[in-house]
């Protein structure tokens, strides 16, 4: 599965961003998907993870009502909502899936990934 991430830019302190991620070539139903991060000089992170259907969510403490993970399976996208953005939330965004059903922060139990998108809060 190839992951296609986008919707990374520049964004002041306390402004919004929305994030996608599609794959090619699969159905995305099939895969547990997640977001996370990577700070310069920070190990990459968990951000946010979904269930096949979408019923199930978990969000780092970090994010918690700040961000919000969701899919559209019909469109075969994830998104990540991005709320009230911090100069802290700087990193590249990736998304990952994994084609176990179990959620997991691990980022070892993510066969695939996309190339990442940078988000920059300025503040």
């Amino acid at each position: 599965v190839q992951l296609q991430a986008s919707g990374g830019g520049l964004v002041q302190a306390g402004g919004s961003r929305r994030l996608s991620c599609a794959p090619s070539g699969r159905t995305f139903s099939n895969y547990v998907t997640a977001w996370f991060r990577q700070a310069p000089g920070k190990e990459r992170e968990l951000v946010a993870v979904i269930s096949r259907s979408g019923a199930s969510t978990y969000y780092t403490d970090s994010v918690k009502g700040r961000f919000t993970i969701s899919r559209d399976n019909a469109k075969n996208t994830m998104y990540l909502q991005m709320n009230s953005l911090k100069p802290e939330d700087t990193a590249v965004y990736y998304c990952a899936a994994r084609g176990l059903s179990a959620l997991t922060g691990d980022a070892r139990g993510y066969q695939y990934w996309g190339q990442g998108t940078l988000v920059t809060v300025s503040s």
